[in-house]
Order: C-alpha cells, then structure tokens, then sequence
C-alpha cells in the first residue's frame, strides 16, 4: 500500500549564533534535517551542500534497496562536494555537517543517519528515538562508562565523532528501512530541539498538536524557552494513506527548504524581541572586548530575565573572560611590550602533534623563545599515536597545522575513529524490516563507521 506524507518544516537562528548553519529540506518523498559545523565560515556552506546533493532524490520514485542505495550514492558525493569546496576555499577546510535524511519508497521509509541530528517515531501516542547519536558521550553510554542522565549533562556532549566533512575519511552512515504506517507521525531535528527539550515535551507537543505546521512552531518555540543558544531545525511529517484520508487532511505537495540552504538565509530569531532574547545578548555583551558598562546598565534595567534558564549563562562566560585575561596579562609579562603582537599572534594558530604517546590538540605553534613555549596542549586524545598508519604518525610528531580548533578537533577525531577501524568487509544487501523501532542495516563499509 503507498503512503503519503504531511509535514511542516521550520528553522529558527536560535538566540545566541549570528547566523544559522543549520539546512532544511521537505518534499513529498524526501525529508532532510542538516546540522553544519566548522565556524561562522564553514557550517553554513557544509549544510547547504548536504541538502543541495540529496535534494535530486525529491524527484523520483524507488524500492527500498534502491532508496538506501540512493543515499548512500547521496552521502559520497556530498562528502565529494565538501572536499572540493574546501580545497577550492582553503579557508573553509575542516568544515562538516550531520546529516538525517528520510525517503519515501513505495509503502516504506529508507533512512541514513550522521552526526548527532535525530529522528524520533510517534507510533500509538510512544515517543521513540530511532536514531543514535554518533558522539563521543553517546559511545560511553554504550560501553557502560556512564549513564544516559550523565550524557546529559557530560560536558564533552557536543563532540561529534561520525559526520559529513572534507577529510575525505570515508566515513559511513546508519542505513535502515522502516515501514511507513498511516497513523504515525516523524520528528527529524538538529540537536538545536532535541538538547534543550525534554523527551517527555516533546513526545506531548507531537501528541497534541493535529498540525505539522504549528507542531513544528510550537516545538521552536519550546527550545527558544530553554534559552535558545543553538540553531534549531525541525520538521514533523505525518504517514497518511492517500486512499483514506480523514476529512480536512491531505498530503503535503510543496517543497519547503529552511536555514542556510534558503534563499532568505538572514533570518532573525522569531524571538528576538523576547526577554530571554534580550538576556542572551547582554550576557554575549558582557564578554565583547567593547562592552560599554553604561550600555549594559541599560540593557539590564530593560530585561526581566528567566532565572531558571538563563542565570548561569552570564557568570560561567565572565569567568572564561576573567581566565582570558590572566592567561593575556602573566603572557605580557614574560614575553615584555615589544613581543607582545607576535605572541598574541601565535595563539590563534592551532596543530596536531603528538603528547605522552597521544595525539593531542595545540594552540599556538610548536616553537619556543628562550624558557617561554609558544604553544600549549589544548587536548589530549586516547588515539594512541602507535595504533596510526605510520605515514600519518610521522606527520604527527612533525606536526600538523590546522586552520581552526574546530578544524582540528575534527581532524583528530577522524585519526581516533582509522585507529579503531576493523578490516574492511562486503556489505551484504538490506532487507525491509516492519519493525519501527529496530532497523535493518548493512554491514560496514571502508571504516564500518567505528565509534572509537
């Protein structure tokens, strides 16, 4: 039996980000939510390319083997697509981006899955996550490190370990097939919704609201009520059975792209003018190097801040400030007046090199004036530097410059997922699954996608 699809599509800046690198696409057969990262530079363009290679598929019709290989096409080429942007625009390179894209096949659902957007499955008023986050914390809950309430509040929680990017690193997406059954309701969403609202409020919201449309502006405006500090990205889409649609109800034929991929890509926060809006940016005032103190009196007699989601905001970004300056001032004082330029210079320079045996994450650069290093580790890895093909760790205990910390950390964490990559082995085919909550996937491929 064919199914239809209803759905809605919204993207919103967020609060405190000065523009959204989030990318969302909606089409009656093919839903995509894309989540960019690398910098004001880079996140933009790298969702905007994921949404733009995927798009194509809106167009056609598969069968389930055919859709899953479809996205699969979809992922290399849009990693293809990255790697030459950024080898074109140097100064975009070690952007990436999440990707969950659901297509419609016939009766069925073909999905692929990076990063740690979600998707989640309304099915008989039970909210279920049908995705998993491929990040560092969601790995320590698998292998019993910490519980699921820790990753919540893990302070390594954003750190993505599986994602679209311009390494060129082969990495896999989660391919699986679901049955598309009339009745249920799917919630595809950027990290922006799914970290700042409750499952519990967010499984209420889909329940209650009959239309995607609102749904979807109802759940932004929840996560902008928790304070907003990420882009946030959602869409709701409805299965219906085209021959026995309820009165008032018919599928969606438009096509709705939101967030960087739009033509409109500057668009303000739908809160902007709210108070929670107005806290953030006096909290972002507050660590700005032209903070004028008399402006940000005003500016606070202005606001009725929410204590309960915005008080620690201010004092945790004062107290990075406070650390900023200490470090700038005992620097000034060993280097004296006259180096002062050149260091301050050095520290915006990042590399990968080798710490105790461990890749790790430099600021600065590796070189050193008298007594005073110029450079200082900012991370160590586990990624043990004798588990990398030698060529790689050769180039590591020479170091390797990187344009961003962003960049870097990328960088490092696609040498940690090659050090735990097993022997590459055939993928056999997929096979439809009915079961909604336990997808059918191929086995690995080049690295298997292995979370190390």
């Amino acid at each position: 039996m064919p199914i239809a699809l209803r759905y809605a599509l919204r993207s919103d800046v967020g609060l405190v980000r000065s523009n959204n690198q989030d990318s969302g696409f909606a089409g009656p057969n093919l839903l995509v939510v894309a989540d960019g990262m690398g910098g004001h530079a880079g996140g933009d363009v790298a969702s905007s390319i994921a949404v733009a290679t995927f798009a194509p598929l809106n167009d056609d019709s598969f069968g389930a083997d055919d859709a899953v290989a479809e996205l699969e096409r979809a992922v290399d080429e849009a990693q293809e697509a990255l790697v030459a942007r950024s080898t074109a625009e140097p100064e975009l390179s070690g952007m990436g981006t999440t990707v969950t894209a659901l297509l419609r096949a016939g009766s069925m659902l073909a999905m692929a899955h990076m990063g740690d957007s979600r998707a989640y499955l309304l099915r008989e008023g039970e909210l279920t996550q049908v995705t998993t986050d491929h990040t560092f914390v969601q790995h320590l809950v698998d292998t019993g490190k910490i519980t699921p309430e820790e990753a919540e509040v893990h302070p390594q929680r954003s750190v993505v370990m599986r994602v679209l990017c311009d390494f060129g690193l082969g990495l896999r997406p989660d391919l699986s097939v679901r049955e598309g059954r009339p009745g249920d309701r799917w919630l595809l969403c950027s990290d922006g919704l799914s970290g700042y609202v409750s499952h519990d409020t967010m499984r209420t919201t889909l329940a209650e609201i009959d239309d995607p449309g609102l749904c979807t502006e109802r759940l932004v405006q929840l996560a902008l009520r928790a304070g907003g500090p990420d882009n946030i990205t959602c869409i709701v889409a409805d299965v219906l059975d085209p021959d026995a649609l309820p009165e008032g109800v018919e599928p969606t034929s438009s096509i709705e792209v939101a967030g960087a991929a739009a033509v409109e890509r500057d668009v303000p926060s739908a809160a902007a003018e709210s108070p929670a809006a107005k806290a953030a940016a006096l909290a972002a005032a507050a660590t700005s190097p032209e903070a004028d103190p008399e402006s940000e009196e005003a500016a606070a007699e202005d606001v009725e801040v929410d204590v309960e989601a915005n008080a620690s905001a201010l004092p945790r970004r004062r107290r990075r400030t406070v650390a900023r300056i200490v470090w700038s001032l005992v620097a000034l004082l060993v280097l004296g007046g006259g180096g002062w330029g050149a260091y301050a210079w050095t520290q915006t320079q990042y590399y990968l090199g080798v710490d105790d045996g461990h890749v790790a994450i430099f600021r600065g650069i590796p070189q050193s004036v008298g007594p005073v290093s110029l450079s200082h580790v900012l991370l160590t890895t586990e990624t043990r530097v004798e588990d990398l093909d030698p060529f790689k760790a050769d180039r590591l205990r020479a170091t390797i410059h990187q344009p961003s910390y962003v960049a870097a950390r990328t960088h490092a964490l696609s040498l940690a997922v090659e050090a735990a990559s097993p022997t590459p082995t055939e993928t056999p085919s997929v096979t439809p699954t009915l079961d909604p909550t336990a997808p059918v996937e191929p086995a690995p491929t080049t690295d298997g996608g292995a979370t190390p």
